[in-house]
């Protein structure tokens, strides 16, 4: 266990020892992005008993693809820094190296190619996880005329009105349940209340990475990525006393204060109007709430796209679907975010 080297770094070094003689002079560009715990740095020891191995993609212009295909597979040695170079990946034996066009792999992943240009729809169809699977990992090379770095700078972030929307969007997930764990605990639902209370953490803790312009990933990851964010140890501590709490009134109290975090950090933002991040009754029943609408609203004011003001309160996929079966799939993303934003694909 104490030996083991981080995918980004073991892909890294087979890419300058192996992989970049075998390609030669041919324009490329190479890297470690993609599916993987490994390309968000998230890999353990554990991570190497599947999936896991030395891994680059090699992209190339199309009239090359084969051929450099061919050349990498046949000088392959059978083995780097003791690992084998053909191995099981999502359940296809394969080599570790991958050749492809980058648009075809873009279009693969996103269901489209940025460069041509991104509509609100296409980012909100994107789910949060293949965007910053996109992004994030590492680029060992980038020898192609349209550059690889220069299609991650474009799905680095939402556009600043597109941002806007999606916090409004998960700012209103917020206001629907605030006031639930305390209606629950009042008549003695304290599992619904926990149930509930833990759901508004896993809100609050996708907004905290989405004002910070991280993307969050998906639910395994969720907490890790949270961690990391610089500045979010107490409101770490604030969303763990409120999962851990026996009590409605102790889950409310650290979900209070985890949202005075959140409101706090928008502001210092200036996305929107300042607003008071102070928590008040739920109208006049006895249950402490921040007010998750009044965010939604601030910012969507503040937003100035006509394509974008116009859109329902609804949100991208991953505020509409939690299936996996949905947000793997490209297609089945855009018909879902489709559907629900009454757009036209």
């Amino acid at each position: 266990m104490s030996d083991f080297v981080p995918g980004i770094e073991l892909s890294r070094a087979f890419y300058g020892e192996v992989v970049a003689p075998l390609v030669g002079s041919v324009p490329h560009s190479a890297a470690l992005i993609g599916p993987g715990s490994e390309v968000l740095a998230f890999d353990t020891a554990r991570s190497a008993d599947h999936d896991w191995g030395p891994r680059v993609l090699v992209f190339a212009a199309a009239g090359e693809v084969e051929e450099v295909r061919a050349r990498v597979v046949a000088g392959l040695p059978e083995r780097f820094c003791g690992l084998p170079t053909v191995f099981g990946y999502h359940g296809v034996v394969r080599p570790g190296v991958v050749v492809a066009e980058l648009g075809e792999w873009l279009a693969e992943r996103l269901g489209f190619d940025p460069r041509g240009g991104m509509s609100p729809l296409d980012w909100l169809s994107s789910p949060w996880q293949a965007l910053a699977e996109v992004t994030c990992g590492e680029v060992f090379h980038d020898g192609l005329p349209d550059g690889l770095e220069a299609v991650r700078g474009m799905l680095r972030w939402y556009p600043r009105d597109v941002w806007r929307y999606v916090l409004a969007c998960q700012w209103r997930r917020i206001a629907q349940e605030e006031p639930f764990p305390g209606r629950c605990g009042e008549v003695g639902d304290e599992l619904g209340s926990a149930v509930v209370g833990a759901r508004l953490a896993r809100e609050v803790m996708r907004l905290a990475l989405l004002l910070r312009r991280r993307y969050p990933p998906y639910a395994k990851w969720l907490g890790s990525a949270l961690a990391r964010l610089p500045g979010s140890a107490e409101l770490g501590e604030s969303l763990g006393r409120a999962v851990a709490a026996r009590t409605w009134r102790e889950r409310e109290a650290g979900l209070s204060a985890a949202y005075g975090r959140v409101a706090a950090t928008q502001n210092r933002l200036g996305l929107a109007e300042e607003l008071d991040v102070r928590v008040r009754a739920f109208h006049d029943r006895p249950f402490q709430v921040i007010g998750g609408d009044r965010f939604a609203l601030a910012l969507l004011e503040a937003v100035t796209d006509p394509e974008v003001r116009a859109l329902p309160l609804v949100g991208c996929v991953d505020q509409v679907a939690d299936s996996v079966e949905v947000l793997m799939s490209p297609s089945r993303a855009r018909a879902v975010a489709t559907a629900a934003l009454g757009l036209v694909a």
